[in-house]
């Protein structure tokens, strides 16, 4: 059964128009789906017949989110610690140790229902495709099951028990590079599609990273890095060097790391929601994509360092604190999130790419950041069904 969507007031497709505009934008615009899938993106005008009509009102539709880095299996908060840093306490990686403690000794079925709920948050705020990393869990058996609970939902499962040591392994951080490289990878690797670390100081050594990511690679899993959160490093180099699809952080980065990074095919996601929590400054994207760095934006939604599920948040803090034009931010939450986890049918409205649409309550996608904090998703589709 097809369906029209038509008085679409301002489309954003993603797809680079005629006079260079890198989202296409349509006005007046109409999109024909058939059985998940985008058949048809033009005019209202000269819109095909379909079985079925949906009007937009005059709304602005943009792609689905793509949420390219989460970590929504977890129990317990950090409520406590926020209140801390807010009265001055700095971040400190390792706050992780205290959600290893909730996680492992919460249930399956607790930690399935809170996540499925984290999935209900996200899709009313217009994410569509999320990505999800284990890492509280820390032991073979606490790991192996965030990464099948993990893949209960979403297909962009990453193994990050290279999260920190935990405290059972203090002092002997290269006995657990053992764990993670050995038995750990054995048994999340059959649930995962991808391979994380956190190369930063209190977390992994570079030659420590190396050897995660590497036997992750051997395995089948595709390497992500978490690096430059804390001070600069050679996470960037060493991202670009493996082939990584993302870098995640960038919040310390060198000259050197932009010039690697903007002639590689590693993408920089920026998390606006952990500077935002944190009190560190803001990474510069007017920087990185004047050099032409390819740059995704996602919420990082976790319980200590950014304990948001919100892209049009983490959008309007792009917007006013990073440099980004709202064009550039809603690129990077949907376009940019797709090309960070290697993701050729999401986050583009074409031809062939899924069904994934926000529909605003908005006449432009300028307002995401305009009006920041105001619940504007109105509609949202994935894969040609309407599920918030």
């Amino acid at each position: 059964m097809t369906v029209l969507i038509t008085n679409i007031g301002e489309l954003t497709t993603n797809v680079r128009s005629a006079d260079g505009d890198p989202t296409g934008t349509l006005h007046d615009a109409a999109v024909l789906i058939d059985d998940g899938r985008i058949v048809w993106v033009g005019a209202a005008a000269d819109a095909p017949q379909a079985d079925e009509t949906d009007d937009a009102g005059g709304a602005a539709v943009i792609p689905g989110f793509v949420d390219s880095h989460s970590h929504l299996v977890f129990g317990g908060d950090r409520a406590v610690e926020f209140e801390a840093r807010m009265a001055g306490q700095k971040y400190a990686a390792g706050g992780i140790r205290s959600t290893v403690a909730a996680t492992r000794a919460a249930t399956d079925d607790e930690l399935r229902a809170r996540l499925r709920g984290f999935i209900e948050e996200l899709r009313a705020q217009g994410t569509t495709t999320v990505e999800i990393k284990s890492g509280y869990g820390l032991s073979v058996v606490d790991e192996e099951r965030l990464v099948r609970l993990a893949a209960e939902v979403t297909p962009e499962v990453t193994f990050l028990g290279a999260h920190v040591v935990p405290a059972e392994y203090a002092d002997r951080g290269d006995e657990y590079v053992d764990l993670v490289t050995g038995p750990m990878l054995d048994a999340c690797a059959p649930h995962a599609k991808w391979i994380d670390v956190f190369c930063e100081t209190g977390a992994f050594s570079v030659e420590q990273s190396r050897r995660v990511l590497e036997a992750g690679i051997a395995r089948g899993l595709a390497p992500r890095v978490h690096a430059s959160q804390l001070g600069p490093g050679d996470g960037v180099r060493l991202a670009v060097e493996l082939g990584a699809a993302s870098i995640d952080h960038g919040t310390y980065l060198t000259d050197a790391d932009v010039e690697a990074l903007a002639g590689s095919d590693t993408v920089l996601t920026l998390l606006p929601g952990v500077e935002f929590s944190t009190r560190q400054p803001y990474p510069d994207a007017r920087r990185l994509i004047d050099a032409g760095v390819t740059v995704a934006l996602a919420c990082d939604t976790n319980p200590g360092s950014s304990f948001t599920s919100s892209m049009p948040f983490c959008i309007a803090v792009a917007v006013r604190d990073m440099g980004m034009t709202p064009a550039e931010a809603v690129w990077a939450a949907t376009a940019g999130g797709a090309a960070a986890l290697r993701r050729d049918d999401v986050g583009v409205i074409a031809p062939g790419y899924r069904a994934d649409l926000v529909l605003l309550k908005a006449p432009t996608r300028i307002h995401l950041a305009y009006r920041p904090g105001v619940p504007l998703v109105d509609q949202v589709w994935k894969d040609g069904v309407v599920v918030a």
